[in-house]
Formats: structure tokens, sequence, C-alpha cells
């Protein structure tokens, strides 16, 4: 688009299967906008040293929709080179930041571990950049995963901005829900202390998960199930059902997590 790349060369760091958490809840979530788009064009940024996510993602939605196109969008020339010989049918590699250097406007960009190394300050910065390139039914994921993809917690924007957070984990590593505070996106994870929303939920969800114990007899999905039943009916936003509760996941309004004090 003859246009500067915006932002910095990440870590690069990835591999099979890290965002198979988020790729099953986008599918879920924005399927039915896929379907309804004109353009379905994906875009993966900052998808890393190897082109994995952003292969695994056009194969997961191809599930929706069959003829979606993936662009994967790095801003490292070298990771751009390399990621060329995955090429295909609805998937292709170019070299850009922030920008999203692709024609149109997508129906979803996913940017998972990009803003983990950018300071707090710089996040509403970089989500309207982003949100500013989304179809009028789009849709921006941004979050962060550890490095095998068992946790992970990200943040669901609209064009008109953030909508919902949503956490997601293996259920047999869990030794509490608050263990998933380490993988909070950068707009959250330095306000995860008290007097902060985001630190009085993950409190209650420890308190509902404690109350829960009894369950573990039955399995860790359903003491999840039950923990996550009890933040509702405490008053939290919590969005879905046991369908989507089951899997390990629980969304929750983004309202109700946004930080309170200036940054």
């Amino acid at each position: 688009m003859g246009t500067r790349a915006v932002g910095v060369v990440t870590r690069g760091t990835t591999g099979p299967n890290r965002l198979r958490r988020m790729d099953r809840w986008i599918a879920a979530a924005h399927g039915g906008a896929l379907r309804r788009s004109g353009d379905p064009v994906v875009v993966d940024l900052g998808y890393g040293a190897a082109p994995w996510t952003a292969v695994e993602l056009l194969a997961r939605l191809r599930r929706v929709r069959a003829d979606v196109r993936v662009v994967g969008v790095e801003i490292d020339p070298e990771r751009v080179a390399a990621a060329r010989p995955y090429e295909n049918e609805g998937l292709t590699f170019v070299r850009g930041g922030f920008e999203v250097p692709v024609p149109g406007r997508p129906v979803l960009i996913r940017a998972a571990n990009v803003l983990r190394q950018y300071g707090e300050a710089e996040v509403a910065a970089v989500w309207d950049l982003l949100r500013a390139r989304l179809a009028p039914d789009g849709l921006l994921v941004e979050g962060t995963c550890d490095e095998i993809g068992r946790r992970h917690v990200w943040v669901a924007l609209g064009p008109e901005g953030p909508r919902t957070v949503t956490f997601a984990t293996r259920l047999g590593s869990l030794d509490r829900p608050s263990d998933l505070a380490e993988r909070l996106p950068k707009a959250l994870i330095h306000r995860n202390v008290p007097g902060e929303p985001v630190h009085a939920f993950l409190t209650a969800f420890d308190r509902a998960w404690a109350s829960a114990a009894p369950l573990s007899a039955l399995g860790a999905r359903q003491r999840w199930i039950r923990a996550v039943r009890d933040l509702r009916a405490a008053g939290w936003p919590v969005a879905d059902g046991p369908a989507r509760w089951r899997q390990g996941e629980v969304t929750v309004a983004w309202a109700a997590l946004a930080p309170r004090r200036e940054t």
C-alpha cells in the first residue's frame, strides 16, 4: 500500500497449535460475520519467526467459510521471506505492521503475543490503528498466551472499541483461575492490583473455584462450570453458557474489567 510499516520487530516466538484456543473461540464467536462477509479477508498480525499460526488459522476458518483468505503480516522481512514457500490459494504473506497493508478492510485481525513488549500507554493507540482497518462488522482479537497455548487471555474489539475479555485454559493444568493473570494482555496485566476491576474479578473467580472444590471428584471441567455459574450469579457479566465454559473458557464484558486509573 506504499506506507511505512508501523511497529517494531517482536521476539517471534511461535509454535504449532499455540493459538488453538483463540482460533476455536474466533470460529464460534465470529463465524456468522465471516459467513456474511462479501470479502472474507483475515489477517494474522505478527505471526512470528515461523508461519504455523497463519497456516492453522486458515485451516480452522475454512470449516466456517471455504473461501476465506488469510494474510500473514510481519514487520521483519526475513520472516516474510521464510514464510513465502507456504503460500497457497487462500494464504499469503506480506511485510507490514499495525497499518495492516492489505486491500480493503479485513473481517478479522488476530494479533496474538504482539503487544507484550509495548508499554501499557501505547496500547490504546495501537488498538485505534487496528480498529480503523476493520470491516464494519469486523473483529480485532488481541491477547497473550503461554509458549504451548495452555493459558490464554484476549480482548475482542469491534470498530467501536473493546467488547469482551476471554480467559481460556487447559483445565488439567490449572491450580486456580488467577494463574491466568500472568497471561493478561498488556492493557490489563499491570492492573491486577487491589482496587482494579480485573483484580476483583480474579479474586472472585478464585473464591468461586475454591467453593466448587467438592466437584473435583467429577473432574476439573465440572468444577470450572460451577465456578463460572457462581460468578454469573454474583453479578459478573459472563457471556455464553456451559457449551463454551466446558472448554475451559469464560468471556466477560470489557466494561466490567476495564482499568479504573489513568496511565
